[in-house]
């Protein structure tokens, strides 16, 4: 983890910083995650790494209306599940659509001769408290 954050930790603090510097960051999006965390346990003999966890995944996301500095959300003490302020893959699906001024309710394709939408059938929302 430590060589993976200081691969990356510099470099995308240089992309927001000069997104800033040049007046784009406002209307630029940087999102920084996945739709899925990590299991907060080793798994097999401890060589095989962490599973793939549905429960709870952390992403930041800089300029394009997102509030800076601010943290949305929080998990239990292991890691394992949403404790507070729960943030579903469609709800950020939604809020990102909505920074890109689209309604994600009437967004919609065609997959496999149906109408889909990126944030599924079941209800979603835009995550306003994280929006300026």
């Amino acid at each position: 983890m430590k060589k993976n954050c200081a691969d990356t930790d510099k470099a995308c603090a240089a992309l927001v910083k000069d997104l800033k510097a040049r007046g784009l960051l406002d209307e630029t999006i940087v999102l920084w995650g996945g739709e899925f965390g990590r299991t907060p346990m080793v798994q097999g003999d401890g060589d095989d790494g962490r599973d793939h966890h549905p429960n709870a995944f952390t992403m930041w996301a800089a300029g394009g209306g997102f509030k800076p500095g601010i943290t949305w959300g929080e998990s239990d003490d292991f890691g394992f599940n949403v404790a507070r302020d729960r943030v579903h893959v469609h709800d950020l699906h939604a809020t990102l659509l909505h920074q890109l001024g689209f309604d994600h309710s009437r967004f919609s394709f065609k997959f496999q001769g149906l109408d889909a939408r990126l944030t599924g059938v079941e209800p979603a929302r835009v995550v306003r408290e994280i929006l300026t």
